[in-house]
């Protein structure tokens, strides 16, 4: 096994949070890469806009710009927290659900960002327009959302004494208000209020026994199901078993057997998990059908 191909295998065992992990250090990487030594800003067609025409060009920003990071203690402070906050979720909740919070988050906060910088008098606030990158508002969502719904839950720091998320949420939420008001980067505490308020809402929604994330997870595993790749295998059907009428019926027999048994491991495992052998029987099946 190569290089490549280890770090293949490696990824691929990854959770979903690790992954998004990865590709947030491979985007930066690649960034830094291009704009700093073959000179191209590709990056500029994925960063959030302030100016709502700018984003009417690109609205896939909404969701990209989470992905990218203006620095490296920028990357490092996000990720180091996504990876604790989603370790702390994902033991009581599924995995997609605080996939939607993230997500959702980062939407939140670019909307906010969006609407601060187009719709209130920002002459009066002192704001100034440029563009948004970051995963801040994501993990201000998953912070908020478990200080809300475990307010008792905890975090172990420099494995010597153990704080409250309820408490970090506090201080960071009074950090971010603070800087607001004296005018320091508005835009992108801007986005870290959208992806508190994201949060409360999903966790006091939750409370009441409403997940308010299950349209964004259709909608999600719909986009995600265009780009699966498709068998080329026609679909080949159980047959009622019939008792033996003629010669060679018997060999009949064994291989609508085989198919069944086929069809029952598909359903169990996935067609992935069929061997080379097994997966060359169905075809040729799928043909004399």
């Amino acid at each position: 096994m190569n290089t490549f191909q280890s770090l293949k295998y490696r990824y691929n065992n990854l959770d979903v949070f690790g992954k998004i992990i990865t590709i947030n250090i491979i985007v930066f990487i690649l960034d830094v890469a291009l704009s700093s030594i073959f000179r191209l800003t590709v990056v500029k067609y994925f960063v959030m806009p302030s100016g709502f025409g700018d984003f009417i060009l690109q609205p896939w920003s909404l969701i990209t710009y989470g992905f990218l990071h203006s620095g490296i203690w920028h990357l490092l402070f996000n990720m180091l927290f996504l990876f604790y906050l989603s370790s702390a979720a994902s033991n009581l909740f599924r995995t997609k659900m605080v996939l939607n919070i993230y997500l959702l988050g980062i939407i939140s906060g670019g909307l906010a960002y969006l609407a601060f910088s187009n719709i209130l008098p920002t002459s009066i606030v002192g704001f100034q327009k440029g563009i948004m990158v970051g995963a801040s508002a994501g993990v201000s969502a998953l912070l908020m959302f478990i200080a809300i719904y475990m307010p008792d839950s905890q975090i172990r720091l420099f494995n010597t004494f153990n704080v409250k998320w309820m408490h970090i949420a506090i201080f960071f939420v009074s950090i971010d208000v603070i800087r607001i008001l004296m005018g320091v980067n508005q835009g992108g505490y801007i986005a870290h209020v959208g992806g508190y308020l994201l949060g409360y809402s999903y966790a006091a929604n939750l409370k009441k026994g409403k997940d308010i994330g299950v349209g964004f997870e259709r909608l999600m595993d719909t986009i995600m199901s265009w780009f699966k790749p498709k068998s080329n295998l026609k679909t080949v059907h159980r047959k009622p078993s019939r008792a033996p009428k003629a010669k060679g019926s018997s060999d009949t027999n064994d291989k609508q057997k085989k198919i069944d048994a086929i069809l029952d491991k598909i359903s169990k495992s996935g067609y992935d998990s069929l061997t080379a052998k097994e997966k060359k029987f169905l075809f040729e099946a799928s043909k004399d059908d």
